[in-house]
């Protein structure tokens, strides 16, 4: 019998709130591209026919928003009138000015001893980082399986193997776990593609348990699993036509689908400076070592900031009682082997680079197709020696 439930969404590309989290870092990718020490804040609204770009950005760059922006649209999906919303009809509106001099005055220090003291945060705030050993990935297997769910949609539609479906789309898995907090099997599985206005809901309902749960899926499901399938009923109508999306709206999509805490800063659309984005990454990159190096089956990695200060206010770890060393020692363990400073996390991770428009989609957390610096173990066998376990 199962102990305990725990659900988790994603999101596909084509939602609406995706949508703009892709935008805003499509932009950052182009700047970047042009100029690595920009400071970037861009945020995406759309909506019926309109997507408004508005943000703080200090550059050298030269980019078309707007252009950029219509190409993002049409990659996703949206490039044909039936589906309500699409790159050549909708208008774009662009509203961008520089960062404030107040801000920009006390994140960068024009004398310093040391070039890892140059660059304070650029706000303050409280990043966390989350690992575990559910999966080969060190992360939780409901968010695993809800956005490989959302992924292989996309998948479908793109290799035109289910034509009828339209870009938006929503998953939720439930995993059942038992006593010794293992999980056993997919509790519930709910899947939400939008479609044609033609094809029947049978099939539809048919085509996503075969081609899709099912493959996905695997070994998870079992007799009992229920699946529920565009449970709404017609699902025509989506994308920005059907709601309005928001860049940085999805923040559990694009982290632990719930697992761990979250300090509610949003990563999309912000240069490498913002520590919601790096220090998140580079906590990740902290907690997966921590996993992989045997010292904690879970961990959790909190850092707290202050706007303009190299250095953060507090570092904290916590292995939720499944550490081979006490909380106290590993966060004492992890301070003498990583330099949470801004810079040395920029340099170390390199974030000054065109990364960022695949992880608007499907996480940023778990994507070993990507080649992501933060997910790499390659400091968990220091870690286990310094601890001497």
């Amino acid at each position: 019998m199962s102990i305990y439930l725990f659900t988790s969404e994603s999101v596909a590309e084509g939602h609406p709130d995706k949508l703009c989290d892709q935008i805003s870092d499509a932009i950052l990718d182009e700047i970047l591209k042009q100029d690595p020490q920009a400071r970037v804040a861009c945020e995406t609204f759309a909506t019926n026919g309109l997507v408004f770009i508005a943000g703080e950005i200090t550059s050298t760059a030269r980019v078309d928003c707007n252009k950029i922006a219509r190409q993002t649209i049409k990659e996703i999906g949206y490039d044909q009138s039936e589906y309500g919303f699409d790159h050549e009809h909708c208008a774009v509106l662009v509203s961008i000015h520089e960062q404030s001099p107040d801000i920009a005055d006390a994140v960068g220090k024009k004398q310093a001893s040391d070039k890892y003291e140059s660059l304070g945060a650029g706000d303050q705030g409280i990043m966390y980082g989350y690992a575990c050993n559910e999966t080969h990935e060190l992360m939780p297997l409901p968010i695993m399986l809800a956005h490989k769910l959302v992924q292989r949609l996309a998948q479908m539609r793109r290799e035109k193997k289910l034509v009828y479906l339209y870009p938006d789309g929503k998953s939720q898995v439930t995993v059942a776990y038992d006593e010794k907090g293992h999980p056993v099997r997919a509790h519930t599985v709910v899947l939400s593609a939008q479609h044609s206005p033609y094809v029947e809901r049978s099939q539809l309902e048919r085509d996503l348990i075969e081609h899709i749960v099912k493959p996905v899926l695997g070994r998870w499901l079992d007799k009992e699993t229920q699946i529920l399938i565009n449970p709404s009923g017609r699902f025509v109508i989506g994308g920005p036509c059907g709601d309005t999306g928001m860049t940085g709206r999805k923040i559990e999509v694009d982290t632990y689908g719930g697992y761990g805490s979250h300090g509610g800063g949003a990563f999309s659309g912000k240069d490498p400076t913002k520590v919601d984005r790096s220090a998140s990454y580079y906590a990740r990159y902290i907690a997966k070592n921590i996993v992989a190096a045997g010292l904690a089956t879970e961990c959790e990695v909190q850092v707290a900031y202050a706007i303009g200060k190299p250095r953060p206010l507090a570092v904290t770890v916590d292995t939720f009682d499944t550490g081979k060393v006490p909380n106290g020692e590993l966060t004492k363990l992890i301070q003498e082997h990583f330099d949470f400073r801004p810079a040395a996390i920029i340099e170390e991770l390199d974030l000054r680079r065109p990364i960022y428009r695949p992880l608007a989609a499907y996480g940023h957390f778990g994507r070993p197709e990507l080649n992501l610096p933060w997910e790499e173990t390659d400091r968990a066998e220091a870690l286990r020696r310094a601890s001497g376990r």
